[in-house]
This record gives structure tokens, C-alpha cells and sequence, in this order.
């Protein structure tokens, strides 16, 4: 019996039918003559939320690792980088370095959702019997070679240049840039909540019931009769395929894909807002990532009138956010919205 065939039909309907909402409305401004205007003082404000939705996915991906698994993955970013790489190696056409095949792009997010799932299973076959911090050293260094393969093998992935020509569909079927980023922005929120709704049903199945048992105690689990081992190679797996999906997105978005778009701090953005939001939450580690990447677009505007240069700033808003962090764990560690009881920590 499949995880598919546990899950129940009476949770995340809201998520469906918003996710639902949100694609049509995003299709119809992309496939009919309806335009919109946007001020522009709302642009940054668009874009931002755009790279917010992108995200959104990727934390899912990782809160149903560590939320309700208990598996520390501080790689992340890898299995992002990869599905980006692959979707864009399949995709792309006249890069102007690295490998672009020109296959139609849905081909192409298959691919990456694939190979990512493909290097969760190969990195969670070698190591998911490790130790959490032993795993998570594992992770962190897989996404360090990573890296440093994307960088240094310029024939096949561009080096620093990365590789460009990455097809647009919704840019290729909306010239008017107003429209065009609203149309994305519905687009990509309805397909996060559509993966809001099928995590939420697929962690509140018994299967869900399963992983929070292994991340509360494993031993216990295995001693009912439950294969840890498949349940937590199985998590980690579909976690780095939604890793791989949101990469997938991102490059299709974005037109290109280079080394300096997946650096450690995605994995730091992402694992600050789900510790924020409370993980094992899968709304508040949303919001909890809405906060942080909320807090960076306010940073923009208060640049330009400190007169402090930009290097600083940076190192200034890096520790407002690290200070934000140590508060919330000192006086809510389970996070702002998480279940003290669920997650096993103090209050």
C-alpha cells in the first residue's frame, strides 16, 4: 500500500482550491488580452514575491525532512541547484556556454525534479543511517561539490557564466512586464499551494503519523514492526525531489542559471525561516519564511538612507537576523507558531 493510497480527502482543501484560484487567474492574464498596471514602487515588491513562492516549495521540501522526520539536511541548496541545472541543460537554447539540448521545457522540469530526487536517494542510500549531525555534515559537503563541479566544469555547465537561454513559457506568452509579473506570480503561488496541499495531506496521513514516531523516536518505531530506514529514505527523497522542483521553477523564471544563484545561503534562508515560523508546521514554516525574506526587502529601503555603505549594511542586517533567530529559539523553540509538545522542546 502506497503513501499516495493512505492519504486522507478531507485536508488542504483550502490550499487546493486557493492554488486552484491562483492558476487560473495567473492563465487567464497570460492567455488573454487582459493587462495590468502596477505602480512602480510595487515592483520590488512583485519580484520578491515571486523568489518567495519559489522558495515556499523548497521549505516544504526540507520541513518534511527535518519537521516531521527529523533529518538534518544543511545541503539543501544542492538538490535546488540540480534540478535548475538539469531543467536548463534540457531546455536551453543557444547558451552561450555549457550544455543546452533545446528539448521543450516541461521535459526539462521533469528531468530536474528527477535527477534531484535521483541524488536524494543516492545521498540518503550512503548516509541516512548517520547520526543528525554526522548527516548533516554529509549534506553540506555534497552541496560544496557540488558547487565546485558547477563552477569548474565550464564544457558542460558554464562555469561562474552559468548557462543562459533558459525558455520563459510565461514570458514568451506575455510581452507587457507589468502583466508578465503578476501572471508569474499567480503562476507560481498556485503551483505552491498545490504543493502546500499535497504535503499537508501527505503528512497527516498515517504515513505523516510514521515520521513524526521516527523523529520522536526511532528506536520505538522500529520496534512496531516500521522499516525506519524506507521511511526515512523515502522523506529525504521527496524532499530533494520538491528541492529539485522549486530549482526546476526558479530557472524557468529566471531565463538562466549560474553557481552565484545557489550558494549556502539559500539553505540558511530556508532553515531560518522554517525554525522561525516552528517546524512540523507546514503554513508557519511559510511564515516564518515570509519574515525573513520580508525583513530583507525592508533592509532595501532603509540602504538608502543610512550612511553606512553597502558591505556594512549587509554584515548589520546578517546579525539583525542571527539576533532574531537566538531570540525565538531562547524564548520560543519550537517557533512562533510550532507545537512545543509535538516538536519535544521546552517552553
Amino acid at each position: 500500500m502506497s503513501a499516495l493510497d493512505r492519504l486522507p480527502s478531507g485536508h488542504g482543501d483550502r490550499a487546493l482550491i486557493a492554488g486552484v484560484v491562483c492558476l487560473l487567474v495567473g492563465a487567464l492574464f497570460a492567455l488573454t488580452p487582459l493587462r495590468v498596471q502596477l505602480p512602480s514602487a510595487f515592483y520590488v515588491f512583485v519580484e520578491v514575491g515571486i523568489l518567495f513562492v519559489i522558495y515556499g516549495v523548497l521549505v516544504l521540501g526540507l520541513d518534511l525532512q527535518y519537521g516531521h522526520t527529523g533529518l538534518v539536511n544543511f545541503g539543501h541548496v544542492v538538490f535546488f541547484a540540480v534540478g535548475a541545472y538539469a531543467t536548463a541543460m534540457l531546455s536551453a537554447q543557444d547558451t552561450f556556454a555549457g550544455i543546452g539540448l533545446g528539448y521543450p521545457w516541461p521535459l526539462g522540469l521533469a528531468a530536474g525534479v528527477i535527477a534531484a530526487a535521483i541524488l536524494g536517494g543516492a545521498v540518503s542510500l550512503t548516509s541516512i543511517r548517520l547520526r543528525g549531525d554526522f548527516l548533516a555534515i554529509v549534506t553540506l559537503a555534497t552541496a560544496e561539490i557540488f558547487h565546485s563541479v558547477f563552477v569548474n566544469f565550464d564544457n558542460i555547465f558554464g562555469g561562474n557564466v552559468g548557462i543562459l537561454g533558459v525558455p520563459r513559457p510565461i514570458a514568451a506568452l506575455v510581452t507587457d512586464s507589468d502583466t508578465r509579473l503578476v501572471a508569474t506570480l499567480l503562476v507560481l503561488g498556485g503551483v505552491t499551494l498545490l504543493t502546500l496541499a499535497i504535503v499537508t495531506r501527505l503528512t497527516e496521513a498515517p504515513y505523516g503519523r510514521v515520521l513524526r514516531a521516527i523523529r520522536a523516536d526511532e528506536l520505538v518505531t522500529r520496534s512496531v514492526g516500521k522499516s525506519t530506514i524506507t521511511y526515512k529514505t523515502q522523506a529525504f527523497v521527496y524532499g530533494a525531489a520538491l528541492a529539485g522542483f522549486a530549482g526546476g521553477l526558479f530557472a524557468l523564471y529566471n531565463g538562466a542559471v549560474a553557481p552565484g544563484f545557489f550558494t549556502i545561503q539559500v539553505t540558511v534562508t530556508v532553515w531560518i525561516g522554517m525554525l522561525l515560523g516552528g517546524a512540523a508546521n507546514h503554513r508557519a514554516v511559510l511564515a516564518g519564511l515570509a519574515i525573513i525574506m520580508g525583513l530583507r526587502l525592508v533592509s532595501r529601503f532603509a540602504l538608502d538612507v543610512t550612511p553606512v555603505s553597502g558591505d556594512v549594511f549587509a554584515s548589520i542586517r546578517l546579525i539583525v537576523v542571527g539576533l532574531i533567530l537566538v531570540a525565538v529559539i531562547r524564548y520560543r523553540p519550537a517557533g512562533i507558531w510550532g507545537d512545543p509538545q509535538e516538536l519535544g522542546v521546552d517552553q
